[in-house]
């Protein structure tokens, strides 16, 4: 029978290899009645498999975990980690497995693929609609730009899954940098080993930070470097108005790439207060709470690497508390620089979009690049632009692209979603000469609507896979208006009933 090695591609287990402590080797379950339901052939390309194989016997058997190539050591990972802020020492892989390491360095992951010592009562499984809910609004978000782990596959399993009523089962087979989590940290320092911690730190950095080995004090450099990543990340989120939902330090990653994707959704009507999570009931995990849920995250993060900082314990806390405390800075800062760019605006003298250092006329002109307004300009621009989204609920999307005309002059588009209240914005903003070009590539005509996903899921439950595929194209192409596609670019219709999601579990 063929093997994944004769496509260049082998597993490695230096994960498992290198931290014993902080994973169970463990077994896939059986799956009797493999189908495959997606596929990411693209993905597949760049990872070096080939689709054909995977689509066969045996390749569907990798996607499930009951294949283990040759040098792989599947292992259910260990963390902890603060879920809706209480603490849990123990959380762990579930119902997943750490499949191997692809030769390009990143982690073949497995969901719904069976107990684990760490599934805490439950079944292990998943069902096929929150597996393809995560296949198709983490590769919406790829297409947005936005760091994120990769689906790769989801296959059904033949198993009946039980939560409400019965619901068929799935794994999904995903695709990372690494599934470092805050919380794999956090399992490492409750152990009371500090050589864990150091042994996991320098992992992190060879992995995902070397920039930081060269750094007068390493483990800071590691922590401010994945604070740069998580204020980048939530910025990008923000900007395209995405609700994780489930903002856990388990759910943090040092690579700063998005991951869990079970009550997650898309804001429709701008309110910072938008909740679509079943179980945050007080809201914690809220849109516009995103940024500042991200800083306590990273507050616990520093908390592990006190020792790895400085023997004196009260200077290392100072030191980490000086660092968190740039945080809100630096979110600030790139959400600026990409709320410019969703305008159409070029970055002020001084500043490029999307860079920390400092650029003088020199660089901007050998760049092409024009000076933009300065920030005494823009930022009064922005206050007033939140206080009409605010007063008007309009929708976070349609907005941004019916701006797109307005910058050339055509302002109707934007007056049929807001009336006459933008006017006095609209020609603050205009006078500034945005460049919609530059809008046109970061501002979506398409989401995962929240009703067109469920559509999808509830099809794809019952069987029908086209709804799904359809979304799935149209998803992957946000910036492509196309005729024929104006139901994808709607919300949801008027009187609809608020959204809600689940975990999943």
């Amino acid at each position: 029978m063929t093997s994944p090695e004769r496509f260049g591609v082998q597993l490695t287990d230096g994960f498992a290899r290198d931290f014993p402590d902080l994973g169970v080797p463990w077994k896939a379950a059986d799956v009797p009645e493999p189908r495959l339901l997606a596929l990411n052939e693209p993905l597949a390309d760049e990872l070096g498999l080939d689709p054909d194989y995977l689509r066969g016997d045996e390749g569907l058997r990798l996607l499930t975990g009951t294949h283990v190539p040759s040098g792989a050591t599947p292992v259910a990972q260990a963390y902890a980690g603060h879920q809706f802020g209480g603490y849990s020492p123990r959380l762990g892989d579930g119902r997943a497995l750490l499949m191997g390491e692809l030769p390009d360095g990143r982690d073949l992951h497995l969901k719904g693929s069976g107990r684990t010592p760490f599934a805490r009562g439950g079944d292990g499984l998943a069902a096929v609609g929150p597996m393809l809910r995560e296949y198709l609004i983490s590769e919406a978000m790829h297409a947005l730009g936005v760091p994120t782990t990769r689906a790769l596959a989801v296959v059904g399993t033949g198993v009946t899954v039980n939560r409400e009523q019965p619901l068929p089962g799935a794994v999904l087979a995903r695709v990372a940098s690494s599934h470092l989590r805050v919380g794999t940290f956090q399992f490492a320092r409750s152990t009371g080993d500090v050589e864990l911690v150091r042994r996991l730190a320098d992992h992190a950095i060879a992995r995902h930070h070397p920039q930081a080995v060269d750094a007068e004090n390493p483990y800071l450099a590691l922590f401010t470097a994945v604070l740069d990543a998580q204020a980048s990340l939530v910025a990008q989120w923000m900007l395209v108005g995405f609700i994780h939902g489930v903002m856990n330090t388990d759910n943090t990653t040092i690579s700063g790439e998005t991951i869990d994707y079970g009550p997650c959704a898309f804001m429709e009507g701008f309110d910072p207060a938008t909740v679509f999570s079943s179980i945050d009931t007080q809201g914690r995990y809220a849109y516009g709470n995103q940024p500042p849920i991200v800083q306590w995250n990273l507050a616990r993060f520093a908390e592990t690497l006190v020792p790895l900082i400085d023997d004196d314990e009260n200077a290392a806390v100072e030191t980490l508390t000086a660092a968190l405390g740039t945080f809100p800075a630096r979110y600030q800062e790139a959400w600026t620089a990409g709320m410019r760019t969703k305008l159409g605006l070029p970055a002020a003298l001084g500043r490029p979009a999307g860079s920390g250092e400092l650029a003088g006329p020199g660089e901007l002109a050998r760049s092409g690049e024009s000076a933009g307004p300065g920030d005494e300009v823009v930022e009064p621009l922005l206050e007033e632009l939140s206080r009409l989204l605010s007063a008007t609920r309009v929708d976070y999307t349609s907005f941004f692209r019916a701006l797109i005309p307005a910058a050339a002059g055509d302002t109707r588009p934007v007056s049929e979603l807001v009336g006459e209240l933008a006017d006095g914005w609209l020609a603050s903003w205009r006078a500034l000469d945005p460049s919609a070009a530059v809008m046109a590539g970061v501002n979506p005509a398409y989401i995962p609507r929240n009703h067109l996903v469920e559509e999808a899921l509830d099809a794809a439950t019952a069987g029908d896979l086209e709804p799904f595929e359809e979304l799935l194209v149209v998803v992957t192409d946000p910036y492509t208006e196309l005729p024929g596609r104006e139901r994808f670019a709607s919300p949801a219709p008027p009187g609809s009933s608020p959204h809600v999601t689940f975990c999943g579990t």
